[in-house]
């Protein structure tokens, strides 16, 4: 590979970021937003704030239960909480609606017990629904915590005699004061630039984020200095909350063990039953609106809207040009990073992080529109925005497989003049083959759910599947909108697994 060709990559990619900023910045300054907009800017830290604080401390106890406890179907749990990070998030918001919702279980219950009905809509439905998506990431994200504790710290505890008490005081109290704040912080910037979630159950001057007060001044309102304003306020919000994260995210300082698996003490009695009664009502809590999606949505199946199909058919094509664009990027930089350190490669794999698809988007939307219709190039524009916010997750995956590869094979390499594309051949795709499609996965996965650039840009020719169901929902059409939901479900967990399959098979 030609040294330049990771800086030219590097260059477009910061490019692609900072372009969509300096257009806003241009357009949105001197603008001064008025009450509601800084209604929507308190709104959207309160409500990210809250569930962060929300989804991290109910991850402690399943985390705990999950680390101590050995049962039949553990493996199953673990990969379940896992899932909703790949989950489409209109997919997730139509499930709780099926639960949580006017007609749904809850309040059907509620009702036979004479008792009135709760509302989803609101601050409530907002912060229930961002614990549903980031209560599985953060309890994965804990329970390495533990599971980093090494093995000779429980055992020499356990000849001290220490109880469950000492244990949570000397060993895994330290963890959590080092693991949480990192993890609260993650989902907070997640959280800042949640727009489906609040698209369908917030709304309002009393629940609008920021945005989607930038959707709203794009699509309804035509006030494009107005969404340039609040893009700014979001990057500089986002850019805080993510330097705060990468300062504050470090590993926890046990320091190193002889390498074996923990086997943390489980005490038996009520506390057995609390980690019982824990992981059933976790397990419930995430099970329950994925099986009433499904069992809304196959009745539907015979009789999909007319324009389900044609989108899910862009929805795949996007994805897989997005996955394509960014697994090709990502392993460039990767690479290069590994052979030497890169102010530059690094800052475009994280200088995304900062931001979101509705700024990019505001921002591309921004500098065609002079052009060009916006609409007739929503879907490149979806492509490239999918590519620059999955690179960083790709590039992190990659970084360290492709140091060890530097490493263990670099100087054989270069003393056989394996360069080029025989180099990449014949050492780098066949040992990064498992990483790179686990990673494209990821990427294809996120892509295909994605509704961000595509609400500001599409019309009806150019909807995504995502935006299909997010307009059936919002139309009420909740049986057709679940089966629309199943097949955007099935499509992005079969992409994920084909290029995950893909790349082990290519390095067995």
């Amino acid at each position: 590979m030609t040294r330049a060709v990771p800086s030219i990559i590097a260059l477009c990619l910061l490019a692609l970021v900072i372009a969509p900023l300096v257009a806003v910045a241009l357009r949105g300054a001197g603008v001064s937003l008025g009450p509601a907009d800084w209604a929507a800017v308190r709104f959207t830290v309160t409500q990210a704030v809250l569930s962060a604080l929300i989804s991290t401390v109910l991850a402690i106890p399943v985390a705990r239960a999950l680390a101590r406890r050995r049962f039949f179907g553990r493996g199953a749990l673990v990969t379940l909480m896992g899932a909703p990070f790949l989950l489409p998030a209109v997919v997730a918001v139509l499930g709780l609606l099926a639960v949580f919702g006017r007609s749904g279980l809850l309040n059907s219950g509620l009702a036979a017990l004479g008792l009135p009905p709760v509302s989803i809509f609101g601050l409530q439905g907002v912060l229930l629904a961002h614990v549903f998506l980031n209560l599985p990431l953060a309890v994965r994200m804990i329970l390495q915590g533990w599971l980093a504790i090494p093995a000779e710290r429980f055992r020499l505890a356990q000849s001290l005699g220490f109880g469950p008490a000492q244990m949570l005081r000397h060993l895994e109290a330290p963890m959590l004061r080092e693991v949480v704040p990192g993890v609260a912080l993650v989902i907070l910037v997640i959280c800042l630039t949640s727009f489906a979630v609040v698209l369908t159950l917030g709304g309002g001057p009393a629940a609008t984020t920021i945005e989607l007060a930038i959707y709203q001044a794009v699509r309804f309102d035509f006030d494009l200095a107005r969404a340039a304003g609040l893009a700014g306020v979001q990057v500089v919000i986002c850019a805080l909350a993510a330097l705060a994260a990468w300062v504050l995210m470090r590993p926890a300082g046990f320091g190193a063990g002889l390498d074996r698996q923990a086997q943390i003490p489980a005490p038996g009695g009520w506390r057995s039953m609390a980690d019982g009664a824990t992981l059933a009502a976790a397990t419930l809590f995430l099970i329950l609106p994925l099986l009433a999606v499904a069992l809304r949505g196959v009745p539907g199946l015979a009789d999909l809207p007319p324009s389900v199909l044609p989108a899910a058919l862009r929805s795949v094509l996007v994805a897989l040009a997005s996955a394509t664009l960014t697994s090709a990027a990502a392993l460039a930089l990767a690479l290069a990073v590994a052979r030497k350190p890169s102010v530059l490669a690094g800052a475009a794999a994280t200088l995304p992080l900062a931001t979101s698809g509705l700024v990019l988007g505001t921002g591309l939307f921004l500098i065609v529109q002079p052009f060009t219709p916006p609409m007739t190039v929503a879907l490149p524009v979806t492509i490239l925005v999918n590519m620059a916010l999955t690179l960083p997750y790709l590039y992190r995956i990659l970084l360290p497989q492709a140091r060890a590869l530097r490493s263990d094979y670099g100087r054989l390499a270069d003393s056989l003049g394996l360069q080029g594309w025989s180099r990449l051949r014949w050492l780098i795709l066949p040992r990064l083959a498992r990483p790179l499609g686990f990673g494209a996965g990821i990427a294809a996965a996120l892509s295909m759910g994605d509704l961000g650039a595509i609400a500001l840009f599409a019309g009806e020719r150019q909807a995504t599947l995502p935006l299909v169901v997010q307009q059936l929902t919002g139309a009420y059409r909740l049986e057709a909108a679940s089966a629309a939901s199943l097949v955007l479900v099935t499509l992005s967990f079969a992409l994920f697994w084909a290029c995950d399959a893909g790349g082990r098979r290519a390095a067995a």
